[in-house]
This record gives C-alpha cells, sequence and structure tokens, in this order.
C-alpha cells in the first residue's frame, strides 16, 4: 500500500512542481538556448532502481565534455568547467528540476536516494551498494538534506577524494535508516526540509524532526 501512495504521491507533486515552477523553467530554457554552448538539457547515465542504468534529466550547467578535464566526476565549488548561468542553476538547485520528467517516467521518486555514476556508487560500502537502490533513487533525501552543501565540504578540504570517501559510507548509512522508516510522513517532511533548507540555508532542522539518526563521525 505504502509503494502505490508513494507513486501517487510522486505523480501529485510532480505535476503541481511542474505547475507552480513553470515561470522559472520556461525563462531557463529560454536563457540555456542563447549562452554557453547552447545546450538546454544534460543527459547522464545514473545508477537507479535495482541498480539499472536509467538517463538523468537535468539543466545544462558544465561543458560539455566536463568528464575528461580537471577533476572529473567530482565537482567543486566554483568550479571553472560550470558556465555563468549554470552556477546560478547550481546554486539554487534549479538544475536539478528536470528531473520531474524522471518521476513522470517512473525512473525516480521524489524522495530516495540520489541516482549516482556507477565510480561513484562504489564509494558506499558493499554491503550498502547491494541495498541501496532496493527503492527508487529520489530528487531529494535524507543523505541530500544532510550534505545539502556538499560541493563546499569537498572543496574545502586538503584532499576532495578523500573527502568523499568518508562522506559515501556515512551517506549509505542514512540512505539505509531511510529505508527503515519509510513513510508516506517521513517523505513529506523531507520535501519540507529540502524547501527549508534552500530558503534557510544554515537552518538545524533536519536534526530536530529526525532524532534518530546515524551519528556523524567526521
Amino acid at each position: 500500500m505504502y509503494l502505490f501512495l508513494k507513486r501517487v504521491f510522486d505523480l501529485l507533486i510532480a505535476t503541481l512542481v511542474l505547475i507552480l515552477l513553470s515561470p522559472i523553467l520556461i525563462p531557463s530554457i529560454i536563457i540555456l538556448l542563447f549562452v554557453g554552448e547552447h545546450e538546454v538539457f544534460y543527459f547522464q547515465k545514473r545508477v537507479g532502481y535495482k541498480n539499472k542504468f536509467f538517463d538523468i534529466w537535468k539543466f545544462a550547467t558544465m561543458l560539455k565534455n566536463s568528464p575528461n578535464i580537471g577533476t572529473g566526476e567530482i565537482t567543486l565549488r566554483n568550479d571553472p568547467r560550470v558556465t555563468s548561468f549554470g552556477k546560478i542553476l547550481r546554486i539554487t538547485k534549479i538544475n536539478e528540476l528536470p528531473q520531474i520528467i524522471n518521476v513522470f517516467k517512473g525512473d525516480m521518486s521524489i524522495v530516495g536516494p540520489r541516482p549516482l555514476l556507477e565510480v561513484s556508487v562504489k564509494l558506499y560500502p558493499e554491503e550498502i551498494r547491494a541495498k541501496i537502490y532496493n527503492c527508487k533513487p529520489g530528487m531529494t533525501g535524507i543523505g541530500s538534506l544532510i550534505f545539502r552543501d556538499e560541493e563546499k565540504i569537498v572543496s574545502d578540504a586538503d584532499d576532495p577524494k578523500a573527502m568523499y570517501a568518508q562522506i559515501y559510507p556515512y551517506k549509505g548509512e542514512l540512505e539505509m535508516w531511510y529505508q527503515t522508516h519509510a513513510s508516506l510522513y517521513t517523505d513529506f517532511m523531507i520535501i519540507f526540509l529540502t524547501a527549508w533548507s534552500i530558503i534557510f540555508p544554515k537552518n538545524q532542522l533536519v536534526g530536530k524532526v529526525f532524532k534518530d539518526l546515524p551519528p556523524r563521525n567526521f
């Protein structure tokens, strides 16, 4: 019953977001046609439900050959591969909004673990890697909330790749917590907290709402 209601919830939220944010989505599409490399959407293979690959939709914010330039799959704060307008889209998270299409298609849910590149999935411990996509990946999730400023954390580290190696085991624990506590209430609160964190980036409301999250040791 929960999975059926979650799918209905996903479609309702995705439709509402598409309608309410069309004044942002349409101008973004028009601007992207005229700036940077004149690409509107960026498609990339990500690991999804039951570890099967799918094409994720995003607004194009980086140079086309970015995976083969600089830090590769790791995107840093003030990354030179990000276009000027792309920086605005990434800071506001507008670049993620085309994933509404993935939700309509059934590739993704509104709430769930973030779909990652295969190379990034391998940063999870093996036992978590086998379970993390037992639920559909999401546009937002508990891991995304806790590490909502992941780019800055990684950018400030002396060794970005070593920092990723620290982040992912803990992020995996968070997603296992989500699977144990999955409910419409949990999903709704994660959506609310995601919106709240965009408006108030430095708030500490997540820990107050979800008091039994795995402890962070770094």
